[in-house]
């Protein structure tokens, strides 16, 4: 407008145009812009569309349910760099470890990634696949595609890791673009733990809030005694002990602090209920079974008996035992490197005569029908399309 104005200034200068057609060009400017001001305050807006107006899409619909489905993690390689990204991750997690954080980041990254990074590296690769990678990643794949097939087309399943990849928000992410305005967040947790269920839920609660659009989010509880989720462990028993039943059986489960559950963490007697349900299925007597805890980190008190120590000991007196992890749902570091390799040599160093390690669940058909159920069950709950 600026330019406009100069150059019929010049204009009028070099005589070329009379100064009252500069005049009259100015006022039919300033008439038009009026004009043009009054029809845009005064006209009404256009009207919004109606619920009638919209194409029945998938988004005004409601979309799929959306199903996210959660693990721990691990990390991206069998490597000491990889493995330290991870560890940072997962050890500075405010759930996982309760401490002063200053004093914990400083021990955290001088004292236990140099020493534990390397170590855990090596583990890792005892267990690494060739072709399909980290065990917990592969067999959470395959739950999750298997659990997406047994609940069908109303549902889109998405699987979503709290460290490592691929992450929840990228899982979130995949969800919210699948059109799902409903999600229903299932970790793969049956006991609930505030370092494991607490931290995950609160995750996904963080990244929801972080949305402009925000779905509607609800949560698998727990459910350490559903009957299906039994059922499939007394089956992968089953499977593994064969026609001959073993002298012993060991339940065993991820160990916690015992300040964690002296601050409320119901995690034991959820423990205690799987690990009750599983013997009732199997039909033990209560001088068959016992409840341990393994995976132990750190020089604080952690729940006992401790696996590592509770097995060899039985070893010279019971030559058979069975051991299984009902908390674990896929195979990874600590059922098949920790249990597995580790465990199986004290045993047999100690004088035993067979360890029989019971796989995970992993993608077992009646654990994933059970994961279908809990999913169906939360959806009819709150009254979900």
């Amino acid at each position: 407008m600026i330019g406009v104005g100069r150059g019929l200034r010049a204009l009028a200068d070099h005589g070329v145009i009379p100064w009252a057609l500069v005049g009259g060009i100015y006022v039919g400017i300033g008439a038009g812009l009026a004009v043009a001001s009054l029809v845009y305050f005064v006209s009404p807006p256009p009207p919004l569309p109606t619920r009638s107006d919209v194409a029945p899409t998938l988004a005004t619909r409601g979309g799929p349910i959306g199903v996210l489905i959660s693990n721990l993690g691990t990390p991206d390689a069998p490597t000491t760099p990889a493995v330290r990204r991870y560890l940072r991750e997962f050890l500075s997690d405010e759930r996982v470890v309760e401490v002063n954080r200053w004093l914990w980041a400083f021990v955290l990254n001088v004292i236990i990634l140099p020493r534990r990074a390397a170590a855990s590296a090596r583990a890792y690769s005892v267990v690494w696949d060739e072709k399909t990678g980290s065990p917990l990643l592969h067999w959470s794949r395959q739950t999750s595609t298997a659990l997406a097939r047994e609940l069908g087309d109303d549902y889109v399943v998405s699987l979503g890791m709290r460290y490592g990849a691929p992450s929840l928000e990228t899982a979130l992410e995949e969800l919210v673009t699948a059109r799902c305005r409903t999600i229903i967040v299932l970790p793969l947790y049956p006991q609930y733990s505030n370092p494991t269920t607490g931290t995950n839920n609160a995750k996904v609660m963080e990244l929801v809030m972080a949305r402009r659009e925000q779905p509607t989010v609800s949560f698998v509880p727990p459910y350490p005694d559903d009957a299906l989720y039994v059922a499939a462990l007394a089956d992968r028993v089953h499977e593994a002990m064969g026609d001959r039943p073993p002298d012993h059986y060991v339940f065993s489960f991820h160990g916690l602090p015992e300040a964690y559950v002296r601050a409320s963490d119901p995690y034991v007697e959820q423990c205690a209920c799987t690990a009750w349900a599983l013997a009732s299925a199997l039909e033990l007597e209560r001088d068959q079974w016992e409840m341990v805890f393994q995976s132990r980190f750190g020089d604080e008190p952690w729940l006992q008996p401790f696996l590592d120590e509770y097995v060899p000991e039985l070893a010279s007196s019971t030559p058979r035992i069975l051991v299984t992890m009902p908390g674990f749902a896929a195979d990874c570091l600590e059922t098949l490197e920790e249990v597995g390799v580790r465990l199986r040599e004290r045993f047999a160093a100690a004088g035993g005569e067979e360890l029989i390690v019971v796989p995970a669940l992993n993608d077992h058909p009646v654990w994933i029908e059970s994961l279908a159920g809990l999913v169906r069950e939360t959806r009819a709950q709150h009254a979900y399309r």
